[in-house]
Formats: structure tokens, C-alpha cells, sequence
């Protein structure tokens, strides 16, 4: 039997996911585009940190970088996403006695 069409599509997509950062650095990019001097500033993690993880997102196709002068915007590349990670954040959140 062939698996499903996607499937492993989709295991990759979930192992890019699969890190509590890189699901907060794409919440704040949901937000709006930010530099990764922003993003560190909001999370406090180190900016070498934060481009490592936005590498790991750009290859996966989950953001885009654009440079404007000297910055570099990182932006979404698909909504799609952003309500992928919204969805588990509420699923993790429900109360189990609701579902």
C-alpha cells in the first residue's frame, strides 16, 4: 500500500514546525513583517539564533525575506500557516473536558 499524497510533505512541514521558537518567531511575523533585530528584540533570543531559525523557515517556504536598504523583512509566505500553528495553539489550550 503507497501512502497517502503529501504525507511526507506534510511530516517535513511538521518537523520545521516541531520547535517552540520557530512557532513563536512566525506568530510575530503573522503579525506584520519584522527584521531579525526586531525579532530578537522581542524574544530575547540572540540574533545568530534567530537567522539560524528564519533559515530553517525560508528553506521550509514558510516566510520570505525581502531586503529594503541594509534590512532584511521577513514576512509569511503562505496564511495558510499562520492558522496551523493558531489551530494547535488552541487545541493545546482547550479544556479537555469540552472536546
Amino acid at each position: 500500500m503507497r501512502p497517502e499524497p503529501g504525507l511526507a510533505e506534510a511530516a517535513q512541514l511538521f518537523k520545521v514546525l516541531g520547535n517552540e521558537s520557530r512557532l513563536w518567531l512566525l506568530r510575530l511575523i503573522g503579525e506584520q513583517q519584522r527584521t531579525v533585530g526586531e525579532l530578537a528584540q522581542l524574544t530575547g533570543l540572540s540574533q545568530p539564533l534567530v537567522s539560524q531559525h528564519l533559515r530553517s523557515l525560508r528553506q521550509g517556504g514558510l516566510v520570505t525575506a525581502e531586503r529594503s536598504g541594509k534590512e532584511m523583512f521577513y514576512d509569511i509566505a503562505d496564511t495558510h500557516v499562520t492558522h496551523v500553528v493558531a489551530d494547535a495553539v488552541s487545541h493545546v489550550l482547550e479544556d479537555p473536558g469540552t472536546s
